[in-house]
C-alpha cells in the first residue's frame, strides 16, 4: 500500500515537472480517484526549491479536484536558516497560511543556530525530522521524501 501511495505521489511530481515543460496542469481522473483514498499528505524537504515545489503541490492537487484534509512539509537542512521573519520565504508562504503546517526539525534548528522566536509565524517546531515522518507514516499520511 506505502508503494502504491509512494508510486501515485511520484506520478504527480513527474506530471508537475513535465507541466512545466509542456503546459500539462490537468490530473486525468482516475488518477484524482486514487488520490481521493486519503486526504493527508506529508512531504519532507530541505532545500528551498524543493520546500517551494511542495507548497506549489498543494495548490495543484486542490486545483485538480482533490479533497486534502491535512497537508504537512516537515523541513529540515540548510532552509531553515532561511525559514526567519522578514524573509523572502516568509512572504511566499503566507497564501498557504491556515491550511498547510509546516514543521521544522530542531536538530537543524540547533545546527544553524535559528531561535524558535526567528522562525516566521505559522511555522512549528518538531523534534526531529525523521521521527515526524515515520509518526505521519503510522498515521495513514501519504508521505515523500525528498
Amino acid at each position: 500500500m506505502k508503494i502504491f501511495r509512494a508510486f501515485i505521489i511520484l506520478s504527480i511530481l513527474t506530471t508537475l515537472t513535465m507541466s512545466g515543460m509542456y503546459g500539462q496542469r490537468k490530473l486525468d481522473e482516475q488518477t484524482v480517484a486514487d488520490l481521493q483514498k486519503t486526504s493527508q499528505y506529508a512531504i519532507g524537504v530541505s532545500d528551498e526549491r524543493q520546500f517551494k515545489g511542495a507548497l506549489s503541490m498543494y495548490d495543484f492537487l486542490v486545483e485538480n479536484g482533490v479533497e486534502i484534509e491535512d497537508y504537512e512539509v516537515v523541513v529540515k537542512g540548510k532552509i531553515v536558516a532561511n525559514l526567519v521573519e522578514g524573509s523572502e520565504l516568509e512572504t511566499f508562504f503566507q497564501k498557504y497560511k491556515g491550511k498547510v503546517r509546516v514543521s521544522i526539525c530542531s536538530v537543524a534548528m540547533e545546527k544553524l543556530g535559528v531561535s524558535k522566536e526567528e522562525l516566521f509565524d505559522g511555522l512549528e517546531p518538531i523534534p526531529t525530522w525523521s521521527v515526524r515522518i515515520l509518526q505521519l507514516q503510522a498515521k495513514g499520511y501519504n508521505t515523500l521524501t525528498y
